[in-house]
Order: structure tokens, then sequence, then C-alpha cells
């Protein structure tokens, strides 16, 4: 069911052909994923989300994604006819998921076109919905949007870091609120943390059906049988504890090595963040004395004065870069590659 109007595969196919002012855009991309998803095969593409470069194409099997949904379902105990929320563009897997999980548990969907301010124009109280942390924020700033949030029964955040502020600010939602970890070669996540309630934690549990372990480099290998034909060995550098929980502590990409000394650049933010307040990167430029020096990109000016009050002096920035803003992915993470390239081109 699609905004409450069950829909057969022929009407599907005939809505993605024949154009109707009744339904936007949005609800176009959606009839047009419902139709390559009862198309026949057993495959499906989604692409990656290019946060560390250009987004790649995946080939995935549609029953897998099927598992998956399931997972979530079950977690969350969903009921046929629960509303939820479809406010994540369907390029991306976050969206496309979203779509899955509601054919697999006959859930209410209610496809709202992805912005920054998704219950702007909806009075609907959801069973559940899944966004970005700066949906999150943006609503967060809006008394009516607010007590829109507070009233869906299971809110999961994804997509990005979620900021020390916003999670404290979670802490008081009256529902359940959930940070995800996973990526699109899962097809969605494959951990949840709770950031909210008497089960809050810095640390990610995952599915009883996944396993995971640290390869000799520390970074994550998730092996998920029911989602995934092979273990997946990702570039997140984690620590996993003896309760089988673990901890994202940054991507092995992520590292700058500067005058022989390892700096994780989420790791910096995360301490950045408790200070400044304007929208900031960390990133890297080649230096002939130290190999790479920390470069801190900002949109607006900082006191420079509380980079060494806070900071040991060899994670002191040694650049200062404004920028007009900082490059973000379409799923909202910081595009690393995007911010080197300008960097670069500043540094020249």
């Amino acid at each position: 069911m699609i905004d409450g109007i069950n829909y057969s595969q022929e009407e599907l196919k005939h809505i993605t052909k024949e154009r109707s002012n009744s339904f936007s855009d949005f609800h176009f991309e959606v009839f047009r994923f419902l139709n390559e998803w009862f198309d026949g095969s057993e495959w499906i593409t989604i692409q990656t989300s290019g946060s560390t470069g250009k987004p790649k194409p995946l080939i995935v099997r549609k029953a897998h994604m099927i598992q998956s949904a399931c997972i979530t379902c079950t977690y969350f105990d969903f009921q046929p006819k629960d509303k939820v929320l479809l406010c994540l563009p369907l390029s991306y897997i976050a969206g496309k998921m979203m779509v899955v999980r509601a054919l697999v548990a006959s859930l209410d969907l209610y496809p709202i076109n992805p912005s920054g301010n998704p219950l702007k124009e909806t009075n609907l109280e959801f069973r559940f919905a899944s966004m970005v942390p700066l949906q999150i924020y943006n609503t967060l700033q809006n008394h009516n949007e607010k007590q829109r949030l507070f009233k869906i029964g299971a809110l999961l955040i994804g997509g990005s870091a979620i900021d020390p502020e916003l999670e404290k600010t979670l802490k008081d939602f009256p529902n359940p609120v959930y940070a995800s970890y996973g990526m699109a070669e899962t097809l969605s996540h494959i951990a949840l943390r709770r950031l909210n309630g008497a089960e809050a934690s810095l640390n990610y549990v995952p599915f009883p059906s996944v396993s995971i372990s640290l390869s000799s480099e520390n970074t994550l290998i998730i092996d998920a049988p029911l989602i995934c034909s092979e273990k997946l060995y990702t570039n997140d550098i984690a620590e996993i504890f003896p309760d089988g929980n673990f901890r994202i502590l940054g991507r092995k990409d992520n590292v700058i090595i500067t005058g022989g000394l390892k700096v994780q650049i989420e790791t910096l933010e995360a301490t950045l963040r408790e200070f400044i307040k304007t929208p900031f990167a960390v990133s890297s430029l080649p230096d002939n004395k130290f190999g790479e020096i920390i470069v801190l990109a900002v949109v607006n000016q900082i006191d420079e004065s509380l980079l060494s009050e806070n900071l040991p002096s060899w994670q002191k920035p040694k650049r200062i870069i404004r920028i007009n803003a900082i490059p973000l992915t379409k799923s909202g993470k910081i595009n690393r590659a995007a911010l080197k390239q300008m960097l670069m081109g500043d540094n020249n």
C-alpha cells in the first residue's frame, strides 16, 4: 500500500508509463522501483554512497534484500498496516530498503519528497521512520515538526555521523531512537546503537545473524550470510568488546600520518566539535617536512587559540582554509574526495 492505496502490479506498470497529476515525481520514483522489483529478475542494481569517491554500481540479489528487510521488520516488531515514512532518496539503498520492508511486512508506506524538513507537510503519526541527521536537526528547529517527530514510534538515523549535541537532544525523546551501522554492500544496517533510554550506548549491537571480527589492521570484517554471499572486509577501523558489540573509530583511508604520527580524522573531528560551532571538516595536504599536514576546512572564521588550548601540538591543524561550504554526498556524508580536491586547488 502506498499513501493508503493498494496497487496491483499491472497498475504500477501503467502508472510508470502514464503520468498523472495526482502523483509527485517522488511517487513515480517509487513506482519505477517497484516496476523494477517485479520485473522477474533475481538481481537489481544499487549504488554506493560515494563518500570516498564516485558512487559505484553494485548488482545484488533481491533475495538478500528481502532477508535484510525481514531482519529489520522482526527487530522492530512491525505489524501489517503500520504506517511507515519514506523520506529518503530512492537512488540509494536506504530508500530502496524502506520500500522492500513495506512489501515484506505489508506496511502502509507514505512517500514524502526527500527534503531537509520531511515532516513539514504531514500530520500523520508514523510507526517508523528513517532519516539522516540533517533532517532530524532541521525538524527540531520547528515546534510543530518537532512534536510530529516525537510521535514517531521508532526513529532510525543513518547516512552520516551524528553530532554530539544532536545526540544529547535525542536522549529526551519519548520513543526509541537508533543510530544505524551499515553500507550499500550490507543492504542497509547490520547493527544498531540505541541513542536514548536505559539502553543508550556508544556501541553498536550486531543483529543475531551477523558475526564480526577484526583484520590485522583492526578493520571490521562482517560475516552476514543471510544478506552477503561472502565475508565483507571493510575499511572501518573498529573496536570489538567482550560482549560482541563494537565501536567504529574511523576509516582506514581517513588516517593522516604527519611527522610519523597517525591521526584518525573522525576522532579529531569529534574533539573539534566540542568547541567549533561553524561547519568544518578535517583533511590533509602533502608536505615536504612532515609528509602530510593536517588541514582544517571551515565555513566561518574560528578562534584559533581554541585549537592550541584543546589539542596536543601534533594534532593541531597546520593550515586553516576558509571554504564556502563543506562538500557532501547525496546521502549527507562529507565528500572526502571532493574536499581534498578543493583544498589541493587552493594550495596551488
